[in-house]
């Protein structure tokens, strides 16, 4: 288990992260999204024991993770810039990491080079920015770490070798227990991946909820009466977002869907119909709810959200 309380991490008067607290079970996949400047990666460094926090602190397993041997050995950390050794070649780098932890499993390093295709022989100089993220994949999971730590995991990949590193991910989630924080830009590469779901924003955590719980409490109404109605006639449960053009309005609603719908129905609308929310919408919705606004910063990837 994961355990952070009141993190703070300055970079002169930049405060990156701003008294954070939560905690990461252990056996689960963790997303963590944001935008530049969120924070992730620092959140990722000091988990790691790569920065020392200035105040609160840091466990893993109720150890301390910064400058502790016995933890580092059981953690591996893919940065979102990746270093290798200049002019190493995979396999140098594979000797290296062996020396360096004590479960690395050379069989299953053999295993994902042949997986992923790649010669580990050849100089990761020479290999594309797609191909070094591969390879730095490849001397985590090989490591055989409880605890894995991904920085923007996905870029540069394609979208085949995006669904073999995340059926790797959680197969060793699953088969072994292991925990991963995984942090992206884009809520997609999460979705179908993630168990819990951490949205960072100016170095806090705004909000934080199980993916499935995150999925199922939000959902959206389109309706349409043939009398005249407004937004006060829904005050019976909770309205996050209300769009009213002609006689249809579409609502984004958290509550019990099956309550929600019954009620509806019993008011006899000409149209009702209620739509899924891909886990992008959801958390923009429940931003919106909190007060935050990613309208007023410039737009980075693919949303505001992302």
């Amino acid at each position: 288990m994961i355990e952070t309380q009141n993190l703070v991490k300055r970079f002169g008067d930049f405060t990156a992260l701003n008294g954070i607290t939560c905690t990461i079970q252990a056996g689960c996949v963790y997303g963590l999204v944001g935008s530049n400047g969120a924070g992730k990666s620092t959140f990722l460094r000091l988990v790691n024991g790569v920065y020392r926090a200035d105040s609160g602190e840091v466990r893993i397993d109720g150890e301390p993770a910064y400058e502790n041997p016995n933890v580092k050995q059981r953690t591996a950390y893919v940065p979102d810039d990746l270093y290798f050794l200049p002019g190493a070649s995979l396999e140098r780098m594979a000797k290296l990491y062996e020396a360096a932890y004590p479960a690395f499993d050379k069989s299953r390093y053999r295993s994902l080079v042949e997986t992923f295709r790649l010669d580990d022989r050849k100089s990761l100089g020479n290999f594309s920015k797609g191909m070094k993220r591969q390879a730095a994949i490849i001397l985590a999971l090989s490591c055989r770490a409880e605890y894995f730590f991904f920085d923007e995991t996905f870029d540069g990949l394609d979208p085949v070798m995006r669904n073999l590193v995340k059926s790797l991910i959680c197969g060793d989630v699953l088969e072994r227990g292991a925990t991963a924080i995984v942090a992206s830009h884009s809520l997609r590469e999460l979705e179908d991946t993630c168990d819990q779901l951490a949205l960072l924003h100016k170095g806090g955590i705004v909000l934080e909820s199980d993916v499935q719980n995150l999925k199922t409490s939000l959902f959206k109404i389109q309706i349409a009466f043939s009398r005249e109605y407004d937004r006060s006639m829904f005050t019976a449960f909770d309205i996050l977002h209300f769009s009213k053009r002609g006689s249809v309005s579409n609502m984004i609603v958290r509550g019990d869907r099956e309550q929600v719908v019954d009620w509806l129905r019993a008011q006899q609308p000409a149209v009702l119909d209620v739509l899924p929310l891909t886990l992008e919408e959801v958390f923009t919705y429940e931003m919106e709810a909190l007060g935050y606004s990613f309208q007023s910063e410039p737009p980075e990837g693919q949303s505001h959200t992302a």
